[in-house]
């Protein structure tokens, strides 16, 4: 059975029906509860009022410790060529057969009402309903983690959650607890260089990448088994926010990412993903100058190439949000035969962690029962009771061994497709330690710093300044300052200078000079599809001209969308009517990829006295976007922009669209692939 058929049974759609109580008894009237006379008291024998309020009354379940806030869609995964070399997992064995999949994308440190754009890693799971029972790849956007041992999860979560005694400040890392965790736990330090990056303000979930950041197994039919990492890329390459934009669109749409994800499948534009892995043989396990399971490492793809295997594509969006996107459960441990587990200290303790947390939060054990978490397959043990219990177990038997059923349900031999853990030769004394291995803390964000481009790194300075400016303790400052001068003397100082502490003079930064060009978002793919571009207008446009460069758009997959002082028709100087979608009000830039100003007669003139519009415009131009205008708008361009940057078609901003519309429009879509100029100025 396919995942959609299976959901199937569950939909229901009222349209047309009887309103009834939960019981099935159809209702007379939902606007009166039952009194004693017209003013007299409500009775509690009234059973339909005491039923709808005692729902309501219970219909909120514990939100997610971590990972509260997100959002889902289903699609399919197909796998390119057979996998039956390196593992024994069907749904990776035959090219043409499609796996159903559930997605959940999410930010870590924020409530269910938090915004989507802070800065903060993005949870990316996946369910995979496969022929052999549910597989979860549980990950992040960040490869890596901030810690080496799951023991140390709880200390983590309460650093970075708001501070217990104010419950301040929602969503973010910007406080004392979370630096004083990361400059007394330096294992963090690479993780804490990815979060200060641009990796930690995606653009959307559809430009983001998947990591499944432990070190897991692949075993194939021979027992032979390899080491394997797993990620996905996003077909339209990696981009991110920059943290102005971010912070404003928090408050213009907090629900920017999740409305991202919806509209594009909605519209058809399904995102796309590749599943690559990383595969490392037994023998080459300490072939390494890193330890290939520490959880704060990645694996240079210089070093070990990514494979590419598969494609996942999203789309389906959820019928409903809170039983599907909030009660799907995923666990690192649910995996199928031909994947297993490595000694990967953090992972461990993740097993035990998923299922005790599933219990609190969806009420009990059964919630491997619930639509969303149902296998395709069917699955029969002798598992009974607990609340919420939907299957209507048959008989009297329900354990193992039995005669009295005839010894069922019975166990499957490994050839029958039984799950068999790898066999791994353990020898050594139960000690509460941690290999040497995995004691270098700086290298890798070393590694991660030499990587990124002179954008990017000024990204990260700043990002720095800003989180370890809200830090109220000058010794929490201090000590991040002396911490992070072992990664560079350059990030260390502008830190220092930014918060008013003193660079150690007695500390050099680890003499690493390799660098990982995969690491940086500079050398992603740069694609127009499913951008979005905001049209302002203004009465009197030149319709043919307009309808030129927006028929260019719309052709290279860009969705253009007209923005005006007034919702509805604008007339054209040809008499042609344009729909205005949005107001400047009800909208903003940092809603949109880039800005094409149609302009119209008397556009300058109508400026006045609009700062939204002048806004508009301006912060265009702030946030790197394309900036494109016809002649009759170009001089509000220069007005606004001049001084403040090159107004050069090579920085993003072209002037030109009178003069040849087709030709303007092909450029438009150019510029508008290449996502951000960074050479307009220097980045703030």
């Amino acid at each position: 059975m396919k995942k959609d058929e299976q959901l199937e049974h569950y939909r229901s759609n009222n349209d047309g029906e009887k309103l009834t109580t939960n019981q099935g008894v159809r209702i007379s009237d939902d606007e009166h509860s039952l009194k004693a006379g017209q003013r007299g008291p409500t009775l509690l024998e009234d059973f339909h009022f005491r039923e709808k309020m005692t729902h309501f009354d219970h219909e909120r379940i514990p939100e997610r410790v971590v990972h509260a806030r997100g959002y889902a869609a289903h699609g399919m995964f197909e796998v390119y060529e057979s996998m039956k070399e390196y593992t024994k997992a069907k749904f990776l064995q035959d090219p043409g057969v499609q796996t159903p999949v559930f997605v959940r994308f999410s930010t870590v440190a924020g409530s269910r009402g938090s915004g989507d754009t802070v800065r903060d890693v993005r949870g990316f799971s996946t369910k995979f309903y496969t022929e052999e029972g549910n597989y979860d790849l549980v990950g992040n956007n960040i490869p890596v983690f901030f810690i080496q041992d799951a023991i140390k999860f709880p200390d983590l979560v309460h650093a970075f959650k708001p501070e217990p005694h104010n419950e301040m400040p929602q969503a973010s890392t910007a406080h004392d607890t979370f630096w004083d965790f990361v400059s007394n736990n330096t294992e963090s330090a690479h993780m804490v260089m990815w979060a200060m990056s641009d990796r930690a303000i995606p653009r959307s979930y559809r430009m983001m990448e998947g990591f499944g950041v432990h070190t897991f197994r692949f075993v194939n039919e021979e027992g032979k088994a390899r080491f394997v990492k797993f990620h996905w890329k996003p077909k339209l390459g990696v981009h991110s926010l920059v943290w102005d934009e971010a912070q404003k669109i928090a408050g213009k749409d907090p629900d920017f990412h999740r409305r991202d994800l919806y509209e594009a499948i909605e519209l058809g534009s399904f995102p796309e993903y590749e599943l690559g892995v990383q595969m490392i043989d037994e023998a080459d396990e300490f072939s390494f100058n890193f330890d290939i399971l520490d959880p704060t490492k990645v694996w240079p793809e210089e070093e070990v190439p990514v494979k590419i295997i598969g494609k996942m594509t999203l789309n389906k969006n959820v019928d409903n949000v809170f039983a599907e996107a909030e009660q799907v459960a995923f666990h690192p441990g649910h995996v199928v035969p031909g994947i297993d587990f490595s000694n990967d200290p953090l992972l461990q303790g993740r097993l035990f962690s998923y299922t005790d947390t599933q219990l609190t939060r969806l009420g009990g054990p059964n919630f491997h029962e619930l639509p969303i978490n149902r296998p395709v397959c069917p699955f029969h043990n002798n598992q009974r009771d607990g609340m919420h219990r939907m299957t209507i177990d048959r008989g009297p038997v329900s354990y193992h061994k039995n005669s009295l059923q005839g010894g069922y349900p019975e166990t499957s031999s490994a050839s029958e497709g039984g799950y068999e853990h790898y066999q791994e030769k353990i020898d050594g004394k139960k000690v509460r330690q941690r290999s040497e291995s995995f004691a270098d803390h700086y290298s890798q964000a070393r590694l991660f710093w030499n990587s990124m481009s002179a954008v990017e790194k000024q990204h990260i300075v700043k990002a720095f300044c800003f989180e370890v400016g809200k830090v109220k303790s000058k010794d929490v400052q201090q000590q991040v300052v002396e911490m992070f001068s072992n990664v560079d003397t350059a990030l260390a100082e502008e830190i220092a200078l930014s918060v008013g502490a003193k660079v150690p003079e007695n500390v050099k930064p680890v003499d690493v000079t390799a660098a990982s060009p995969a690491l940086s978002q500079e050398n992603t793919v740069k694609l127009p599809q499913t951008r979005k571009v905001a049209v302002l207008v203004n009465t009197g446009f030149e319709g043919k001209e307009v309808t030129a460069v927006m028929d260019a758009l719309t052709g290279a997959g860009i969705t253009p969308e007209v923005v005006g002082r007034y919702l509805g028709p604008v007339m054209s100087s040809d008499g042609e009517p344009l729909e205005v979608q949005k107001t400047y009000l009800t909208t903003d830039s940092v809603l949109y990829d880039g800005v094409f100003i149609a302009g119209g007669k008397g556009f300058e003139e109508s400026m006045k006295g609009l700062p939204e519009a002048e806004d508009f415009i301006a912060d265009t131009f702030k946030h790197f976007k394309t900036l494109a205008a016809t002649e009759s708008a170009a001089g509000v361009v220069r007005k606004l922009c001049e001084g403040k940057g090159n107004l050069t078609p090579e920085a993003g901003v072209l002037l030109d669209g009178g003069s040849d519309p087709e030709a303007f429009g092909k450029k438009l879509v150019e510029a508008i692939a290449v996502d951000r100029h960074w050479s307009r100025v220097q980045p703030v």
